[in-house]
């Protein structure tokens, strides 16, 4: 639990980071999140009346829920989510929309804003990255169009994978249709959590890849931008 977020949706946030997640992104910072096992069992009233702990705080913010993977929990999300609904507080949810949408509906129609990772517009890389499918975020985007719900577009800009012209023109002419984004964000890698791959004893394959350069990033950004997106 973090209770003074200010970096996973508007204003100061209530963050709670969830255990588990489908994925195995050849870039991910906390692989320790992945197993299922640890963490701290609680129970979503709990959570809540922790919440309101802090709703004063939370005025111009809200609760994000974050992992991990907070949809593998889908009616533990759901069930927090309403609590902060009766409560009058704005709901977030940060998620790799790694889980079918068979499986995590009610959440992911219930949030205020979906805080949505799309790894790659291309699903051959997309495959690469994560070892899953691109079906499944773009079956949870579909549907927040549908509702006409708030989507923040998450990205992760890699040199040698991710950080690409013809990458991100792909993303870009994905993305440009859809009227429920409201902003891209473009998050530059960085190694920060290389130590706990090793920790875990898994193969990190990025090790000689470095950040991108701030000049890197922008021109990331004016790609974006010419597809009409509000990009960060």
């Amino acid at each position: 639990m973090e209770t003074f977020g200010a970096l996973d949706g508007p204003g100061i946030r209530y963050v709670l980071f969830l255990q588990g997640c489908p994925l195995r992104c050849v870039y991910c910072h906390n692989p320790d999140s992945w197993c299922v096992q640890g963490g701290q069992e609680i129970g979503s009233a709990d959570v809540v009346r922790d919440i309101l702990r802090y709703k004063s705080f939370l005025k111009k913010g809200g609760v994000t829920l974050s992992g991990g993977e907070p949809l593998m929990q889908p009616e533990f999300a759901a069930a927090i989510i309403e609590g902060c609904i009766d409560n009058g507080i704005h709901t977030a949810i940060d998620t790799s929309g790694g889980v079918s949408l068979l499986l995590c509906r009610k959440p992911v129609e219930l949030a205020d804003l979906l805080l949505l990772d799309i790894k790659a517009a291309d699903d051959q890389l997309y495959r690469r990255i994560t070892g899953h499918s691109i079906d499944n975020p773009l079956d949870i985007l579909a549907e927040r169009e549908r509702m006409g719900k708030p989507v923040w577009i998450r990205h992760v800009l890699v040199p040698g994978l991710t950080l690409d012209d013809s990458q991100l023109n792909k993303l870009g002419k994905l993305l440009q249709h859809y009227s429920c984004i409201e902003r891209v964000e473009l998050l530059p890698f960085h190694k920060m959590g290389e130590y706990k791959w090793e920790q875990l004893g898994e193969k990190y394959t990025l090790s000689q890849t470095q950040p991108p350069k701030p000049e890197e990033v922008e021109q990331a950004r004016e790609i974006l931008r010419r597809f009409g997106l509000q990009v960060k």
